[in-house]
């Protein structure tokens, strides 16, 4: 009902000192029980000529257990937000006491201008009070208008009062078993610097649940610093948290642990102007809420705020048994519990988990589907994006028809949805194992732990790496990795890349061997079939391992992975290779072995070596040497150029290895020799092998010049030649042979032999000068003698025909006297004949 004030002037408000108004406009809207329950309003209508501040208050005032309800329907006051300088609207919807003058004592609900309205509003009283205030020349009711309504205020007493605010409530199962929960002004905006508590109290068996419809508070960050609503699982604000919540909430549904909740609302005194209308919700007591015990059978944990959810986490490698709810009797129907299964995962540790049914039993729907109750499996975290549709098993009907038995996860999470229809069953009983997870490609043991094997008959080529590459590998992790090769072939593995730790480097020879790899290594052997094992190498650092071909009488290579409880690097990554086996030599080597000396070089020495032919993972060769029992080998390495450095990347793409012991794993040798270093090794026995391998990533060098020398020992007797400095004994007949047979550093077997070797130079060459002579006077001769041959038959001929008497010539006396030509050719004149 409106009714008009009488026309007086009145003190200013606080906010605009020294200014009077007269109330001509002001208009008063009162609820009676004859009256109205409704109408509309809208600005007042007069002329200010002379542009004085007019000021028009209007009051809405509502019956006992009424309230106010204003919603504009129009709005466009002149002035631009937030300054709103010559004409605003002041709303103010907390108003205790109706008359005007109170309004400085009331809360400020805000101040409008401009073309967009104040949103709903809703009193926390009985009364609503909008304070209308302009300058300017003239009013019309375009300006703003609305709606208002005196509405029943049962639905905002929410159990019973607390007398120390006007929104908290206790409510009691006993009372109200159910019902519906608001804010206090809901769904109007909502008022600043307001505290609301609402104590859920149910019976011993009950549980209560909480169901948000709507929810719209002001969000002011990710931990809601600001408008707030906290949810206890207890009965009061220091019980166990279920959720903290602002912003706008979907699908917000929430159940205590126990038979009480205490829900806390609460907003800040601020001057942003926000408008949210709050939030709306209903609550249930009841009894037939999932009981928990059955998590509690295990290491599950209920999660707060769920009717039956929980989460498992792992204790490292840990195993338990998960339940349906009430298992093993039958569940009840209309339920959905999810199970949140998750491994470790940390810069330390990744695990996956593996899930093996013991019992099965959830009855399929009329179709013979699982469109009645099922348990959902998520194998790859789709929980994270709540992706629930993407699940990858759905399993339902008896134990002996379930497929699969045994599911593993992708990754560290593994979660289930249970839900049950209205057919009832016995429901599930599975074991779950946390296993860790290596990321690591091949046949994994099924014990879980990290050992893997490849098999030529299963894959001829592929890849394997350490843990979790390329994160680094766990600590305290021993992995094994075995690669099996059929009859006739052998397998190559060739390091792309390699970062294990090691304390213990050397930084100018690598790491490299059992000395210096101590706390994280790899070791590579060769298998064989009676099931030894001989090591290849250990590395760690950036000493990456050359490219490895299994031994010709190996069944195939054993790698393994050693970390301690420190710190940890990235691992490596590596290629595996199944090819036909070579010969004992390889592609290039051969058995050089002699009782006194040899030459060894790279193919192509001393032009670059190539790398294998296409398709092919390494190029091998193999040289032997032997020399006689109770000989050694000196072996001197005069130039060497092999892609690698030891100190830095190791030997990736291409290695020398030397066996020159009789039981320790050969040396592994790369990069280039300086011209002053002394690279030279001496064989503990009288046999050695090299072998050369270069692997298909390999861009060439020039490779290496070796030569290698039968001796004895300095301590040895020597009935030969002892070398000056290095005292090695070797044979005599070594000397001034041009070749350093007494070591790198020791040139004294080739020392006083500069006036022998042009001595010897001279007398070969007379020699070949007399000999070349004589074959050319030989040569001569023979021509002369047939020469003479046929001019001796020529004049026979003539002497027949003609019986011609010639005179006698002085030569002709001498016939008995033959040249010296004659008579070398008559005793080569049988060259003719041949």
């Amino acid at each position: 009902m409106e009714m008009n004030t009488k026309n007086i002037a009145c003190q200013a408000f606080s906010w605009e000192p020294r200014l009077h108004f007269v109330f001509e406009c002001d208009r008063t809207f009162v609820s009676r029980a004859s009256g109205p329950q409704n109408g509309t309003f809208s600005a007042p209508i007069f002329t200010n000529p002379t542009g004085h501040a007019r000021q028009c208050v209007y009051t809405f005032l509502a019956a006992p257990h009424q309230r106010v309800e204003i919603i504009f329907t129009h709005f466009n006051l002149r002035g631009t937000p937030p300054e709103c300088a010559h004409e605003y609207l002041d709303v103010y919807s907390e108003v205790q006491q109706p008359e005007a003058a109170e309004l400085i004592n009331s809360p400020f609900g805000g101040r409008y201008c401009g073309p967009i309205p104040p949103r709903r509003r809703i009193s926390l009283y009985r009364a609503i009070a909008l304070s209308f205030y302009t300058d300017k020349n003239s009013t019309l009711p375009e300006l703003f208008g609305g709606r208002y309504s005196f509405i029943n205020d049962s639905e905002y007493l929410i159990g019973t009062p607390s007398p120390q605010s006007p929104c908290s409530f206790t409510i009691h199962a006993k009372v109200k078993r159910q019902g519906t929960i608001v804010s206090p002004t809901y769904p109007g905006a909502y008022p600043k610097d307001l505290t609301c508590n609402y104590l859920f109290i149910g019976q011993p068996t009950q549980r209560v649940r909480l169901e948000f419809r709507d929810f719209d508070l002001f969000f002011g960050g990710p931990h809601c610093p600001f408008d707030v609503v906290k949810v206890y699982d207890g009965a009061t604000n220091e019980s166990a948290v279920i959720g903290t919540y602002c912003g706008q909430q979907r699908n917000l549904v929430l159940y205590s642990s126990e038979s009480t909740m205490f829900v806390a609302f609460e907003t800040l005194q601020r001057t942003a102007n926000t408008q949210n209308r709050g939030f709306k919700g209903i609550f249930e007591f009841s009894e037939s809420f999932v009981k928990l015990d059955f998590i509690a059978k295990n290491d599950g944990e209920h999660i707060r705020g769920s009717e039956c959810d929980q989460k498992i986490l792992s204790k490292k490698e840990s195993s338990g048994y998960v339940f349906s709810p009430n298992y093993p009797f039958p569940y009840f129907p209309k339920i959905v519990c999810r199970y949140f299964v998750y491994g470790m995962q940390d810069s330390q540790h990744l695990e996956r988990v593996r899930l093996d049914f013991a019992k099965f039993d959830i009855p399929k729907g009329e179709k013979g589907d699982c469109s009645d109750g099922y348990l959902k499996i998520y194998l790859k975290g789709q929980e994270a994006t709540d992706s629930y549709e993407k699940f990858d098993h759905e399993l339902c009907g008896e134990e002996s028809k379930l497929k699969p038995k045994q599911v593993v996860s992708d990754g560290p999470r593994l979660v289930m949805v249970f839900s049950s229809g209205e057919l009832q069953g016995r429901g599930f009983k599975a074991k779950y194992t946390f296993e860790t997870e290596y990321r690591i490609p091949g046949t994994a043991a099924p014990d879980g732990s990290c050992t893997f094997t490849y098999r030529s008959s299963s894959r001829k080529k592929g890849e394997f790496n350490s843990p979790r590459y390329p994160s680094n590998y766990p600590s305290q992790t021993n992995c094994t990795y075995t690669f099996i090769a059929t009859p006739n072939e052998q397998v190559t593995l060739v390091f792309d890349h390699f970062r294990v730790r090691a304390d213990s480097a050397n930084a100018t020879s690598g790491s490299y061997g059992l000395s210096v790899c101590q706390e994280d290594w790899l070791e590579m052997y060769n298998l064989y079939r009676d099931g030894t094992a001989k090591l290849i190498g250990r590395y760690c650092g950036m000493t990456a391992p050359g490219p490895v071909d299994s031994n010709r009488g190996a069944i195939g290579v054993k790698v393994i992975l050693h970390s301690d409880q420190e710190g940890v690097y990235s691992g490596f990554k590596a290629r595996y290779t199944f090819e036909v086996a070579k010969s004992i030599y390889g592609d290039c080597g051969s058995n050089v072995s002699s009782t006194d000396f040899g030459v060894i070089t790279s193919p192509n020495f001393p032009l670059n070596y190539e790398g294998p032919s296409r398709g092919k993972a390494s190029k091998t060769c193999n040289w032997y040497v032997n020399v006689r029992p109770n000989h050694k080998i000196l072996l001197n390495f005069e130039h060497f150029a092999v892609e690698g450095e030891p100190s830095g990347r190791g030997c990736p793409a291409a290695v020398v290895r030397l066996w020159h012991t009789e039981d320790g794993p050969p040396l592994e040798l790369c990069g280039e020799k300086p011209a002053t270093d002394k690279w030279q090794y001496i064989s503990e026995s009288n046999s050695l092998r090299i072998s050369f391998i270069s692997a298909d990533k390999s861009v060439g060098a020039q490779g290496f010049h070796a030569v290698w020398t039968e001796m004895l020992g300095y301590n040895a007797a020597c009935d030969e030649f002892r070398c000056t400095k290095s005292n090695f004994c070797i044979a005599d007949k070594l000397r001034c042979n041009r070749v350093n047979n007494c070591g790198a550093d020791d040139p004294s077997d080739e020392e006083n032999c500069l006036v022998e070797a042009p001595m010897d130079w001279m007398w070969s060459s007379v020699a070949a000068g007399v000999s070349s002579g004589l074959l050319l006077l030989l040569l001569i001769c023979v021509l002369c003698h047939r020469r003479h041959r046929r001019h001796r038959r020529h004049h026979r001929h003539h002497r027949h025909l003609g019986r011609l008497h010639l005179p006698t010539s002085p030569a002709s006396s001498q016939r008995g006297q033959q040249h010296v030509c004659d008579e070398l050719g008559q005793r080569f004149a049988s060259v003719d004949s041949v």
